[in-house]
């Protein structure tokens, strides 16, 4: 027997869904039989939804805060490739 293969759903299918979830015209029951999808989905796509309002129609800037981590990590790396080099130029002189 074959493994059913995992739909990949669009952000605008999940959007549309979480905004229908927020009118409450429906019950998630009735849009998760409408849509196919779990009910518990539907909820965190709505929870998604609410939680992240703010950042839409905040100050108009994208949020890229990157972690420290982040952008030091490929400085790191630049580093160590740096220190290779130098090692093996030591040595072939």
């Amino acid at each position: 027997m074959g493994r059913k293969e995992r739909r990949k759903l669009s952000d605008n299918f999940k959007a549309e869904v979480a905004l229908e979830a927020i009118k409450g015209v429906k019950t998630l029951a009735e849009l998760a039989a409408q849509y196919q999808v779990h009910p518990n989905q539907i909820s965190d796509w709505k929870k998604k939804l609410v939680s992240s309002a703010a950042e839409i129609f905040g100050s108009g800037k994208k949020s890229s805060n990157k972690t420290e981590e982040e952008l030091t990590a490929p400085l790191y790396e630049e580093i160590g490739r740096l220190k290779m080099d130098i090692k093996w130029l030591e040595k072939k002189l």
